[in-house]
């Protein structure tokens, strides 16, 4: 198991504060998860430490392994290749809440959508789906999984909301969250601004320029 820096509590619930857009934006790195990974239930927002779980399509015995492993605060990240399946249910959630976990996210599908909603445990899925799984691949957590074109490693920061997800890497926490306030901060002042008759196009400094020896009218 490879070993990454510990986030500690404070700094993942600053995080989850900032929200997954403003998160994106500041960090300048590749760490939004695929758009179609979306909430599924009643709870739309999701902050925890990742548990990446790589899955064969229509098994999910590696999410029940993982549990096993799972710590609280920890958040299961799943590539089960965007299956048509049901790796997750009513019984896994209740399982996961026992042990602290914090939520879900799968490229892959889920069921008893309603019964994880009334349980107030949030899943983010790539769809929902019934179709049932084996249980014969025994592999269980790893170090690392890729959803789409970003790597999440055991012990990044996931953070999910209405807009998407992202996986902030553990060593770059601290920087991450420094940006993503300094640009919450920026976008405030933009608000006052707009709210006080400027124009976007000011404020952000879109107005095209006429290069030289173009005629003005």
């Amino acid at each position: 198991m490879t070993t990454r820096p510990a986030v500690d509590d404070d700094v993942l619930t600053a995080l989850g504060d900032l929200g997954s857009a403003t998160l994106l934006e500041a960090s300048g790195l590749p760490i939004d998860l695929p758009s179609r990974l979306r909430p599924v239930g009643a709870r739309l927002t999701l902050a925890g430490r990742a548990l990446p779980v790589q899955a064969a399509e229509g098994d999910n015995l590696p999410l029940h392994l993982a549990l096993e492993q799972a710590r609280a605060g920890d958040v299961l990240v799943v590539n089960a290749a965007g299956g048509d399946h049901g790796y997750w249910g009513e019984v896994l959630t209740v399982a996961a809440q026992v042990r602290g976990v914090h939520g879900l996210v799968i490229d892959g599908g889920v069921r008893d959508t309603e019964a994880i909603a009334e349980l107030g445990f949030p899943v983010f899925a790539s769809a929902i789906a019934i179709r049932g799984t084996s249980k014969r691949d025994a592999r269980g957590a790893v170090d690392e999984v890729v959803l789409g074109r970003t790597r999440v490693r055991r012990g990044d920061v996931i953070v999910g909301d209405a807009d998407g997800v992202v996986a902030i890497p553990a060593d770059r926490a601290v920087r991450v969250l420094a940006a993503g306030r300094a640009r919450q901060t920026a976008e405030a002042g933009y608000l006052d601004r707009l709210r006080a008759g400027e124009l976007t196009l000011d404020i952000y400094d879109l107005r095209p320029t006429t290069e030289s020896g173009d005629d003005v009218d």
